[in-house]
């Protein structure tokens, strides 16, 4: 007897979609009863830029949509306008745009309708849309930049903004990335979809990758475009997505798992279909490693200034400043991708105002600010050697929580908040990644620690500065790729454990691999230090109870039971 295939079930939200679209459901925007939404109402704002939850109703965030972090001086102000006038909270997100948290059930609508004039929308800024579309900062004017790729922006977000087969009717979410520099403050690699910078045949275009996310690296599609090529293929891609992607398990519906699904290729032939014409074969990706600084040389000879925020928040005051000096210097205001603010077009390299902090290469999610976060990541960055990380250029993904939005993965060092008792009484603590090699798309971070307290986390990153710093490599990605990488995530976590144990920094060096070498190299390094459990044939019992002996906050650990036989170098 045959058994009978069980046809998926359609998620919550696509069987919400199947009842009404979006498009039609803003038809009865205005007349909302803010005060008490249902769970679909939820669903359905987030298409038009305003998000709150079923476990924090009366808590609202309006997210404005701002093509390639491009503002007029007259839009910065405007927005610190309304931001005084209802006390709200606003801060940059790592898509280039803005964020204002703080609207009540009896204001958002207004603010809505306030912040959706003066050119501004908030309109797919959420939901299962295209994102924001971000480029570099310097796009069209620094010293790195061949092709502008603002025109394309402009012309993809026409497309999609307000067409109804696409508001809110995707699977899921879409981000997308498009750079025509050679070099860019930060990288497009966690899109779903990128541009990045190519030559063929003596030619500047554009490589395609897709299936990137917060912990994924975009995968090279093989296919080059020209400049006036990729309006098209946007166009195809978003087609194919809207007919192919999964609309069932919610958490397996991002085009990273339609790739993992029926494969890049069957993924290929969709776009193809949609297209009209064949691929051209990739090109020579145009990407190289460049430390920026804070005023950068630009191609019309004026300079460019980055105003490092306060891990993205910003004050009115802080808005109306740089309003009024952008409008008195004719200088261009952009919201980076690293949420900073930039000013471009200055006479000379100068400093019109003191940035509040050293953040140019830290991207901190909305940490409080956002219900699923666990900590208050915007105060708790004076846990981190900030000093030493802005000397070197060393860039941080600070992430609430696992969803990732600090893009930890995709920087030299990532931290994820988390609570735990393990060390005792904590008040939380980070999971610690290293390792990415971000700049070129090579690979994503690798976890080092689960959890490391916050009390902690200021010497155990220092720590692994150190080392970096005996390197003699001139960036941290450079000796991620050299070094780090050579070796086991469990004997770097050994490596460091050690040290921190022994009041050490220890230079490192790859002379062979595999486990046997680590384990003798440790052995042989640390001939006075204590591992606690025997290494001979695994490391994961060391680490825990290593970590757990110089970690615990308060106390004895009343989950760690030391073995009798324990292992001691002497």
């Amino acid at each position: 007897m045959q058994t009978q295939e069980v046809e998926p079930k359609l998620n919550k939200r696509e069987r919400y979609k199947a009842r009404l679209k979006p498009i039609d459901y803003f038809k009865e925007f205005e007349d909302l009863d803010f005060g008490n939404l249902a769970e679909g109402d939820r669903f359905f704002l987030q298409d038009f830029g305003i998000f709150t939850t079923d476990f924090l109703e009366d808590e609202f965030t309006i997210r404005l949509r701002i093509a390639a972090g491009k503002l007029t001086h007259e839009q910065f102000s405007y927005i610190a306008d309304v931001v005084a006038e209802y006390d709200l909270t606003v801060i940059t997100t790592a898509r280039g745009g803005l964020q204002i948290h703080g609207p009540d059930e009896e204001n958002v609508l207004d603010i809505w309708k306030k912040f959706n004039t003066h050119g501004l929308t908030t309109w797919q800024s959420f939901g299962d849309n295209i994102r924001n579309i971000v480029t570099d900062v310097f796009d069209g004017r620094g010293a790195y930049s061949e092709i502008e790729t603002y025109p394309i922006i402009k012309q993809m977000e026409e497309y999609i903004i307000k067409n109804p087969r696409y508001v809110g009717m995707l699977p899921r979410r879409v981000s997308i990335g498009i750079s025509g520099n050679s070099a860019s403050v930060t990288s497009f690699f966690a899109n779903d979809l990128y541009f990045a910078l190519a030559k063929k045949d003596g030619v500047f275009g554009f490589n395609v990758y897709m299936g990137g996310k917060n912990t994924e690296i975009a995968q090279e599609a093989d296919i080059f475009l020209l400049q006036a090529q990729v309006f098209d293929f946007f166009k195809a891609f978003v087609e194919a997505f809207y007919l192919h992607g999964s609309r069932f398990s919610r958490s397996k519906t991002r085009l990273f798992y339609v790739i993992e699904n029926i494969g890049l290729p069957a993924l290929k032939a969709h776009i193809e279909k949609e297209y009209g014409k064949s691929f051209e074969s990739s090109g020579e990706l145009q990407l190289d490693k460049k430390l920026f600084s804070p005023n950068e040389k630009l191609r019309d000879g004026t300079y460019s200034y980055c105003y490092q925020t306060d891990f993205a928040r910003l004050s009115v005051q802080e808005m109306k400043e740089i309003s009024k000096f952008a409008s008195e210097n004719n200088v261009e205001i952009r919201i980076g991708v690293d949420q900073n603010i930039y000013l471009l077009g200055l006479p000379s390299a100068s400093t019109p105002f003191a940035s509040p902090k050293e953040s140019s290469t830290i991207i901190a999610c909305a940490g409080n600010l956002c219900p699923y976060s666990f900590w208050s990541i915007k105060n708790e960055t004076k846990y981190l050697p900030l000093t030493k990380i802005a000397e070197h250029g060393i860039t941080v993904g600070f992430s609430g929580c696992i969803k990732g939005c600090g893009r930890h993965r995709h920087t030299d060092i990532g931290l994820v908040g988390l609570k735990t008792n393990n060390f005792g009484d904590t008040d939380g603590g980070a999971r610690v990644f290293i390792g990415a090699v971000h700049t070129t798309g090579q690979s994503i971070g690798r976890m080092l620690f689960s959890m490391v307290p916050l009390v902690h986390l200021h010497k155990t990153l220092e720590l692994i500065i150190d080392i970096f710093e005996q390197s003699g490599h001139s960036n941290f990605e450079e000796f991620s790729d050299a070094i780090l990488n050579k070796f086991s995530e469990e004997f770097l976590a050994l490596w460091v454990l050690a040290n921190l144990t022994s009041g050490k920094n220890l230079k490192l060096e790859p002379t062979g691999s595999g486990f046997e070498y680590e384990k003798n190299l440790l052995k042989s390094t640390f001939v006075d230090v204590d591992f606690l459990e025997p290494i001979d044939e695994e490391f994961s019992h060391s680490i825990s109870a290593m970590a757990k002996k110089l970690w615990t906050v308060a106390g004895e650990d009343p989950t760690y039971k030391p073995k009798i036989n324990r292992v001691n170098f002497r």
